[in-house]
């Protein structure tokens, strides 16, 4: 973890240098001015040089100025080197993300992975400029302010040492329990996130059902959690910093104590003492750094230990080594004998499935729900992998082609369409990022969208809200079927794109979809007779299996499962 750590300071090395170097150049001059301070009290005062002490003065107002100007160039640059490696860490997580497999978004909160690429990577951002910079700045000043105690009185200079090991053992046996409380506050954040996100998200059915009591019931339960995760937290720094503040006001004590003492025996200046005092001016500051970057180090850890848990997740569905890009020739799709169930669960969704889809034909699956028909159209792009047999298109594999490529020749409407917060254009044109204004035009015209975009004052331009909700139903699925026209691919797949509609927008909506399935491989799943009965072909599952198979007159004829589901009006007529 801790190389995985140092590699994102690799594309900054300029920048980490800059940092460190001003860090170390600021540390050695700070370390001169209890050496200039002793020199000006104890040789040139009592000799009345003027002219050195003069010279003195100003080589020590020189020093403060260099300080500042490198103080200025490593805080602001030192920050600037933490906020690019966190855009960096968090490019790396939302990519990485975008690879992973439904499965997993199946099982995780959306709450959860904001909390990671908003929270924690800015906790990161901080450790990565201020845990190097002040364990340099501590270090390189302990040593030298110790290299300069020693050749003055190394006896002092040994009593001063007595605090640094109670100090280092305390470090440790507190910076473990501090980890694990930063660890279990920023799950607590992540669970406050999703709870507000599924709250805000679903305000419409809170209102409708009058539950703002339940929800201000489970977000209390949240943030009580929270609460007493950061109290855990908090008893564990005052634990922490009250005993180091008692070791930090010991070097005071040990320095006054033992200078007093070896004075007393003769053995030691009252210039010397006042030198060693300075000393421990400029040492305090140091073991300050060093105590917060305890903390913050600890801080540091979990929310990395929560970034790479995600980076080292694995893509359930990968492309193999030898993967080609699909090019389709005419979109015949083949399904022989597969099964399927989803990960970690033992029952199976689908049971030797085989299915043989002509090109140019449209053939459609019925059945009641949970019978695995968006199931079964969700493997043909490769959302999931089968565990058992073979989808093949035009003869490929699906397993042996590039999943970008063979996406890309699928277009899929849903019942559940999810427009982008942005205008009517930008969810349009996200079928086809290269699209031409001309072919923007054909895609508006053949899902039936122009009328209603001749109302709108801004046109195109027109916002449409998040996930849509300033449109209706119907004008959402209209701008989801338009974005697939210009897709333009050779396998088509409605899933329920029609059952949430009323009859006036399910006829608008129909005759758009029938203009995109012509003449392209087309495969529908649907509640309503309407549609089920034009295809060409109809599958019918139950609990996971086809049970019939034929067209909408065949199957009637047959007065089998069909002709049942139609009877007891689990297939619409109308």
């Amino acid at each position: 973890m801790f190389k995985k750590f140092i590699s994102y300071y690799k594309s900054h090395r300029n920048l980490f240098i800059l940092d460190m170097s001003c860090a170390v150049i600021a540390s050695i001059l700070a370390i001169l001015i209890p050496v200039l301070t002793r020199t000006l009290l104890g040789d040139y005062l009592p000799l009345g040089n003027s002219r050195k002490i003069v010279l003195t003065l100003i080589l020590m107002l020189v020093i403060y100025l260099i300080k500042t100007v490198l103080t200025f160039i490593r805080v602001k640059w030192g920050h600037i080197l933490g906020v690019r490696m966190e855009a960096d860490m968090r490019r790396d997580l939302f990519s990485h993300i975008q690879k992973l497999s439904f499965s997993y978004f199946d099982r995780v909160k959306t709450g959860h992975l904001m909390s990671r690429i908003s929270n924690d990577l800015s906790v990161i951002a901080e450790v990565a400029h201020h845990a190097p910079e002040d364990l340099i700045i501590s270090i390189v000043v302990l040593i030298l302010a110790y290299i300069g105690m020693f050749l003055f009185n190394s006896t002092l200079a040994l009593i001063c040492l007595i605090p640094l090991p109670f100090m280092f053992v305390w470090g440790i046996i507190m910076g473990s329990k501090m980890r694990a409380g930063f660890r279990m506050v920023r799950k607590e954040i992540a669970e406050i996130n999703s709870t507000v996100e599924n709250s805000v998200q679903g305000i419409r059915e809170v209102k409708s059902f009058a539950n703002e009591k339940l929800e201000n019931s489970k977000f209390h339960k949240t943030n009580t959690s929270f609460r007493v995760a950061k109290e855990i937290v908090y008893d564990r720094m005052a634990r922490f910093h009250s005993v180091m503040g008692f070791f930090r006001e010991l070097y005071y004590f040990s320095t006054i104590a033992g200078g007093a003492f070896l004075i007393y025996r003769g053995n030691l200046d009252l210039v010397d003492l006042l030198a060693f005092i300075l000393y421990i001016g400029i040492i305090l500051p140091p073991i300050d750094r060093l105590i917060n970057f305890t903390e913050q180090l600890q801080q540091g850890i979990s929310s990395f230990e929560r970034f790479q848990e995600i980076m080292d997740i694995r893509p359930d569905i990968e492309d193999i080594r030898n993967a080609i890009d699909f090019n389709p020739k005419n979109g015949k799709i083949s399904l022989n004998n597969i099964s399927f169930k989803y990960d970690k669960s033992i029952a199976w969704v689908l049971m030797n499935i085989s299915i043989e889809i002509e090109e140019g034909t449209t053939v459609a699956l019925a059945g009641e729900s949970g019978a695995g028909k968006s199931t079964l159209a969700s493997l043909i792009p490769r959302f999931y992998d089968i565990q058992e047999g073979t989808i093949k298109i035009d003869n490929q594999n699906i397993t042996g082609l590039k999943q970008r490529s063979l996406r890309k020749n699928i277009g899929i409407v849903q019942q559940n369409v999810f427009l982008f917060d942005g205008t009517i254009r930008e969810n349009i044109i996200y079928g086809k990022p290269d699209a031409t204004e001309e072919e923007l035009t054909k895609s508006v015209e053949m899902s039936n969208l122009g009328s209603f975009i001749s109302t709108l004052s801004n046109g195109l331009d027109t916002e449409v809200g998040e996930r849509g909700v300033l449109l209706s139903g119907g004008q959402k699925q209209r701008i989801s079927i338009a974005r697939v026209f210009l897709k333009n691919p050779e396998i088509l797949i409605l899933d329920e794109a029609t059952s949430s509609l009323d009859n006036e927008s399910e006829s608008i909506i129909q005759e758009a979809l029938w203009k995109l399935s012509k003449n392209r491989t087309t495969i529908i799943i649907a509640h309503r007779l309407s549609t089920i009965m034009k295809a060409d072909k109809i599958y019918v599952m139950k609990n996971g299996e086809i049970v019939e198979e034929g067209t909408h007159t065949e199957l009637l004829e047959q007065r089998g499962y069909y002709k049942t589901l139609a009877d007891k009006g689990t297939l619409i007529a109308i």
